[in-house]
């Protein structure tokens, strides 16, 4: 690297710490007593979850649209939201955004010894493998080829989205053999489950119906996975689709939607499908 490209990262690295710290000094007069915000002084680390999985899937939207302005504020609002946990953390004596980035950079250091020491790896695999190990022992669990199959499933389960978790856990349990002999007998356990699903919130209790509904979705799913079907882009593109048409049915109305009757809602829908199908 010349002297001039050193220069400039360091400038670079400057700013960027600038900036971080002018966030930083930001959030912390949000929730200050002495003239903050009510509303971010009301927040807690549980009230800002919900905020949390919002802001990661906005980031991801955003990628996918390919919008680097987008993408930069999307990841400036996800900053945000770990700035703001830091900043509560610390008020309660817990933790604080240093701790949060020195953690952070000692795990990596840690789990890529091939890049840090002087462990030797082939390929990608090698590299998945290594990480696994190592944040086992981390943890002091069982390494993976040791740790029960009941386990890992249960992290998903606890940790992941549940449709990503639902598509995780089906796909482990059919590598150990937990799966059916062909796709009959997938299509066979979804009707079994939609029947009692239908018994359930005929006869059943709600907690009884919730749980059959469960077993029905993981039915579906299993269907998807057979099939090779994204579940979570399938349903996305049906969001899509509904909103399209609501759309369309708000181009085509005279008033609002809520001032029609059902049958002209229908109508609406209907001519409104018909016009996504042309391409219109």
């Amino acid at each position: 690297m010349s002297n001039l490209q050193k220069s400039n990262q360091t400038q670079f690295d400057a700013d960027t710490l600038t900036a971080l710290q002018e966030l930083i000094d930001v959030v912390a007069k949000l929730r200050s007593p002495d003239g903050g915000c009510p509303w971010d002084l009301a927040q807690t680390p549980q009230t800002l979850t919900p905020y949390v999985i919002e802001e990661a899937y906005e980031v991801v939207d955003a990628i996918n649209t390919g919008d680097q302005q987008a993408i930069a504020e999307e990841l400036g609002d996800l900053l945000l939201q770990v700035v703001l946990q830091a900043q509560i953390a610390k008020e309660y004596g817990q933790f604080s955004l240093l701790e949060v980035a020195q953690s952070i950079s000692q795990k990596l250091i840690r789990r890529h010894p091939h890049v840090f020491g002087d462990v030797s790896v082939q390929n990608v695999d090698e590299v998945r493998q290594n990480w696994e190990q190592i944040k086992a022992a981390e943890k002091g669990e069982p390494s993976p080829e040791h740790q029960k199959f009941s386990a890992k499933l249960s992290s998903y389960a606890r940790k992941l989205p549940p449709l990503m978790a639902t598509m995780k856990i089906s796909q482990k349990a059919a590598a150990v053999g937990f799966e059916w002999e062909n796709i009959d007998g997938v299509w066979d356990k979804f009707h079994e489950e939609l029947r009692e699903f239908q018994e359930a919130l005929a006869h059943e209790t709600p907690e009884q119906q919730q749980a059959e509904l469960g077993d029905l979705l993981f039915s579906v799913l299993q269907l998807a996975r057979w099939y090779n079907l994204d579940p979570s882009e399938a349903l996305q593109g049906t969001n899509q689709r509904f909103i399209q048409r609501l759309q369309k049915m708000e181009a085509s109305a005279d008033r609002p939607l809520s001032d029609h009757t059902l049958e002209e809602l229908e109508a609406l829908w209907q001519q409104a499908k018909a016009q996504l199908a042309k391409g219109g």
